[in-house]
């Protein structure tokens, strides 16, 4: 019986990554691929900070990180996970903010201008009753 993902190559640590996907574990692997992953989830980490000091620390803390795992002290695949520059990534979590603001002001602005039920009854009680106001 052939070994599940044995190809032309040969990955000592295949059985591992297995389990790691089967078993979706975080946390758990070579830097490289816990980087990756970082990498791909950090615009939405960014946007829960509420300051741009708070992105500023999370960016450089990231990038601290990618730049000791390239180092390679602790062996493993190599890290090609760039780093980010921090004030590149403000001004894009400053746009996402914007742009969720601005939406909810809208969705906001749309139900402010819509009255409660109780105030449209009694305008239209007032209204069979002949009074104005």
């Amino acid at each position: 019986m052939p070994l599940p993902r044995w190809g032309t190559s040969f990955d000592p640590d295949w059985w591992v990554k297995g389990l790691i996907e089967r078993e979706q574990l975080t946390g758990l692997g070579p830097a490289a691929y816990l980087l990756r992953t970082e990498d791909a989830e950090l615009d939405d980490r960014l946007d829960e900070q509420p300051s741009e000091r708070g992105v500023r620390e999370t960016v450089a803390d990231f990038n601290a990180r990618v730049i000791e795992a390239r180092r390679q002290l602790l062996g493993g695949p190599p890290v090609v996970t760039p780093i980010r520059d921090i004030e590149r990534e403000v001004a894009r979590w400053r746009e996402r903010r914007t742009a969720r603001t601005g939406a909810s002001a809208d969705h906001t602005g749309s139900q402010a201008q819509r009255r409660p039920w109780w105030r449209r009854l009694r305008k239209d009680q007032r209204n069979a009753l002949g009074e104005h106001g």
